[in-house]
C-alpha cells in the first residue's frame, strides 16, 4: 500500500475538520435567528427604517439586508460543505477555504459598515472583535493545512456522482 492510500480517508486532523463543519450550519442559526427575528418583532426594525421615528437609520434597511444575504449564503454554503466534505468531492477545500475568507473580510466590513448607519456604535464591540478573532485564528490553522495536507490532497479527489458509482464497482471487485 502507498503512502497516497494510506493517508486517503477522513482521519486524522480532517475529523476536526468535520466536526466543525457538522456544527457550523447549526452554530449560525442558533447565534443568528433571535437576533434577526426579535428585530422585527420587537419594533426594532420599524424604529431605524421609518423615517418618521426620531431613531431613524438611513440605509440601516440595506445593510441589514446584505448582512442577512450574506448570512443565508454562508448557510447554504456551509450545508453544501457537509455533502463535499462527506463526498470527499474535491472542491471541499476550496469552498472550505473560501467561505474561511468570507467571513474574516465580511464581519469587519459590515461591523465598519454598520457604524457608518449609526453614528456612535462601536465598530469593535466585544462581539464583532470575537468573531473576528475567531476567524483569523481558524484562517491561520485550516488554510494551511488545507493547502499542504497530504491527506487532504489524497482524501478530496472526487469529481461528483460518477466517482461514487466507480467506487462502488471498486468494492465489488
Amino acid at each position: 500500500m502507498n503512502e497516497n492510500e494510506e493517508l486517503k480517508g477522513l482521519n486524522g486532523w480532517l475529523v476536526l475538520v468535520g466536526l466543525g463543519v457538522l456544527i457550523a450550519p447549526f452554530r449560525m442559526l442558533i447565534e443568528l435567528s433571535p437576533g434577526y427575528l426579535s428585530l422585527f418583532r420587537d419594533g426594532t426594525w420599524q424604529a431605524l427604517t421609518s423615517e418618521s421615528s426620531e431613531f431613524y437609520a438611513p440605509y440601516f434597511s440595506s445593510v441589514l439586508i446584505l448582512e442577512i444575504v450574506f448570512n443565508v449564503v454562508l448557510l447554504f454554503a456551509s450545508v453544501y460543505l457537509i455533502y463535499l466534505y462527506f463526498s470527499k468531492h474535491y472542491f471541499f477545500p476550496k469552498l472550505y477555504i473560501l467561505i474561511l475568507l468570507a467571513s474574516l473580510v465580511f464581519i469587519p466590513f459590515d461591523a465598519w459598515l454598520v457604524s457608518l448607519v449609526i453614528p456612535g456604535i462601536q465598530i469593535f464591540d466585544t462581539e464583532t472583535s470575537t468573531e473576528i478573532s475567531q476567524s483569523f485564528f481558524a484562517g491561520i490553522i485550516w488554510i494551511p493545512y488545507m493547502l499542504v495536507s497530504k491527506r487532504v490532497k489524497a482524501t478530496f479527489t472526487k469529481k461528483g456522482s460518477t466517482d461514487a458509482g466507480e467506487d462502488q464497482q471498486d468494492q465489488l471487485l
